[in-house]
C-alpha cells in the first residue's frame, strides 16, 4: 500500500474514536498486552515519560521533548490527535515519522491487526512504540491518549508519570466525578516509579495521594512549586500551570542523572513550536485584523481561553465557532460572551455537530450569529465582516483549528 492508502486503511477499516466516538473505546488491555508481546515488547526498549491529563497533557509533553532536545537528548514524540497529517503523532526530534515507515508496518502486520481486530489506537501505539525503539531514542515523552489506565500507552514503565490535571471531559467512558475521573488518570501511576501532578484539585488529590501510597511512588505537588516560571514561545495564559509542572519533572530527570541544565529548560521552554511542530495552542494565524486559535474544547480549558481572549485589545470581536457531535455544549457555550459576533460551522469528520442543532443551542444562551457550512466559508466570512482593530477567535473543537492552521 502506498502511505495514502495505508492511513485511508488506518482510518476506515477498524472503529476509532476520533471518527466514531464511543464505539471505539475498548474496556481492556488484552490486545494491546497482544500485540506487545507479537512485536517482541518494543514498549522495554526505550525510556519514558507518561504524560495524562485533562487538558495541557499535549503542551506539556511538547515542552518536556523540547527540553530534552535542547540537552542533546535524541527524543520520541507520541501525541494524539493530530491536525493536518496522521504522521504528527509520532515524531523523533520534531520530525515526523517517514511515511515508508507506516506503511511498511502496517503492510508487514496487517493480517495480525485483522485477525484480532486491533483498533486504531492500539496499532498506532504499536508502531509508535516500534519505531522509537528501533531508532534507539534515549527517552520518549508518552502521552495518554484517553483516562490512563486502559489507554493503550499504559504497558510502559516510565522514568516519571505525569498528571496535568483533572476535569470532566469523556465522562462517558471515565466517570462521571472529578473522583472517578482521577482514578483512571492515576491509572499510569507505577510501582516506585515518582508523580507529578500539575493542578491541585479538592476532590482529587487525595486519591492520587492514596494511590501513590499503595505502589510506593514518590509524589511530587508541581501547585506548590515556588520557583520562578522560566518564559516560553506557547503563550496562553493556561501554560503558566504546565511550564510549572515541566519544571517539576525536569528536576526529578536531574535526580536521575540526566543531564539537563538551566539552560537547556530556558531553551527548550522557548523554542517548543520550532523544536516540535506543535501548533494550534493560542497561535495567531494573522494580525489585522488578529485571528486567533486554540485547540480548547472543555470547560477548564476553554475557560482559560476565553477569559484570555477578553483581555486581548480589539474592536469587536468574531467568533468561529464548531463542536464534535458527542460534545455536551451545554456545559461550554455559557462561557462564551453574548458581544461576540458568531460564525457557526461544521468540522469536516464524520462526528461534526450539526451546524442548525449548534446555532439552536447557542440561541438558547443568547449567541447570536449565522451558520456556514464549512469552517473555511466561516473564516472567510469573518474576514470579510471584520474590520483591522477586530479579533477573530476560531475553536471550539480540535478539529475546527485543524482546518485553519
Amino acid at each position: 500500500m502506498k502511505y495514502s492508502e495505508t492511513v485511508t486503511w488506518l482510518f476506515a477499516q477498524l472503529p476509532m474514536y476520533q471518527r466514531v466516538g464511543q464505539a471505539a473505546y475498548k474496556a481492556n488491555l488484552d490486545n494491546t498486552h497482544r500485540l506487545a508481546a507479537y512485536l517482541k515488547h518494543p514498549e522495554d526498549g526505550f525510556k519514558s515519560v507518561h504524560v495524562a491529563g485533562t487538558n495541557g497533557k499535549g503542551s506539556t509533553s511538547h515542552m518536556l521533548a523540547s527540553v530534552l532536545q535542547e540537552a542533546g537528548y535524541t527524543v520520541g514524540l507520541y501525541t494524539s490527535p493530530h491536525l493536518k497529517d496522521f504522521r504528527e503523532r509520532i515524531k523523533i526530534n520534531g520530525e515526523m515519522i517517514p511515511k515508508r515507515t507506516v506503511s511498511t508496518f502496517i503492510a508487514t502486520h496487517t493480517s495480525f491487526f485483522e485477525s484480532h481486530q486491533l483498533s486504531f489506537f492500539e496499532m498506532t501505539v504499536g508502531l509508535a512504540f516500534d519505531y522509537f525503539r528501533n531508532k534507539k531514542v534515549d527517552i520518549a515523552i508518552i502521552e495518554v491518549g484517553l483516562g490512563g489506565r486502559l489507554d493503550s500507552t499504559n504497558i510502559i514503565t516510565p522514568e516519571v508519570s505525569v498528571i496535568t490535571n483533572i476535569g470532566l471531559d469523556h465522562t462517558q467512558f471515565l466517570g462521571t466525578t472529578l473522583a472517578e475521573i482521577a482514578s483512571e488518570k492515576a491509572g499510569i501511576i507505577k510501582p516506585e516509579i515518582p508523580v507529578v501532578i500539575g493542578e491541585y484539585h479538592k476532590e482529587t488529590l487525595a486519591i492520587f495521594e492514596e494511590i501513590a501510597l499503595k505502589n510506593n511512588s514518590k509524589l511530587y505537588k508541581a501547585f506548590q512549586s515556588t520557583e520562578t516560571l522560566l518564559p516560553s514561545d506557547l503563550k496562553g495564559d493556561y501554560q503558566k500551570s504546565n511550564i510549572r509542572t515541566v519544571q517539576a519533572v525536569v528536576k526529578i530527570l536531574q535526580q536521575k542523572k540526566y543531564n539537563i541544565g538551566i539552560q537547556h529548560l530556558g531553551k527548550g521552554l522557548q523554542n517548543v513550536v520550532d523544536n516540535t511542530g506543535l501548533q494550534g495552542r493560542w497561535q495567531t494565524l494573522q494580525e489585522n485584523p488578529k485571528i486567533i486559535c486554540d485547540t480548547a474544547h472543555n470547560k477548564e480549558g476553554l475557560t482559560y481561553v476565553l477569559k484570555q481572549l477578553q483581555s486581548e485589545k480589539f474592536e469587536k470581536l468574531h467568533i468561529v465557532l464548531g463542536f464534535v457531535s458527542d460534545k455536551a455544549v451545554e456545559t461550554v457555550l455559557p462561557l462564551f460572551p453574548k458581544s461576540a459576533t458568531y460564525y457557526f460551522c461544521k468540522p469536516d469528520i464524520a462526528r461534526g455537530m450539526e451546524v442548525a442543532k449548534l446555532m439552536q443551542q447557542a440561541e438558547n444562551f443568547g449567541l447570536k450569529g449565522n451558520l456556514f457550512p464549512s469552517v473555511q466559508s466561516a473564516l472567510k466570512a469573518a474576514k470579510k465582516s471584520a474590520h483591522p482593530t477586530d479579533l477573530i477567535f476560531v475553536g471550539g473543537s480540535t478539529f475546527v483549528v485543524a482546518e485553519v492552521v
